[in-house]
């Protein structure tokens, strides 16, 4: 397998409600969208939301409640200053704030906030993993 991610698919209530969350921080919606899913496209991946009891379906798995999964999103930003500027207009879009912007155990500056859906989104700075022109975090080399 070539190691790539091609599409993060999150699960929402409501299409027209989660669509409209994300174009509120700024995604621009692919005119491949349709009341039925939506398309975003993040720096190379794409960003898809699908009915919730339909991406179920779809994996052939049982929809269950709302709980903590073991995943959370990231988003990568240049200073400390960002992460709380994103946070603040990602509460303003509807957001609800989990964890405020504040040091972190490894040495960066993060915060978390749930969309209107409750996936998770962390907002980091990582001085260890500076962005590139491009806005995409640059990893140290593998080791041998």
């Amino acid at each position: 397998m070539e190691p790539r991610i091609s599409f993060i698919t999150l699960g929402v209530a409501e299409i027209a409600k989660a669509r409209a969350f994300y174009e509120a921080l700024g995604l621009k919606a692919s005119s491949a969208s349709n009341d039925s899913v939506a398309f975003f496209s993040v720096g190379g991946i794409v960003l898809s939301l699908f009915g919730r009891d339909a991406l179920a379906a779809d994996a052939g798995v049982q929809p269950g409640e709302t709980s903590f999964a073991g995943v959370t999103l990231a988003h990568n930003v240049n200073s400390e200053s960002e992460v709380d500027e994103v946070l603040r207009e990602a509460v303003a879009a509807g957001a609800k704030l989990l964890k405020k912007g504040q040091p972190t155990f490894w040495g960066g500056y993060a915060g978390y906030f749930a969309d209107p859906d409750g996936h998770l989104w962390e907002v980091a700075f990582n001085p260890f993993m500076p962005l590139d022109a491009e806005g995409r975090v640059t990893l140290p080399e593998p080791t041998e």
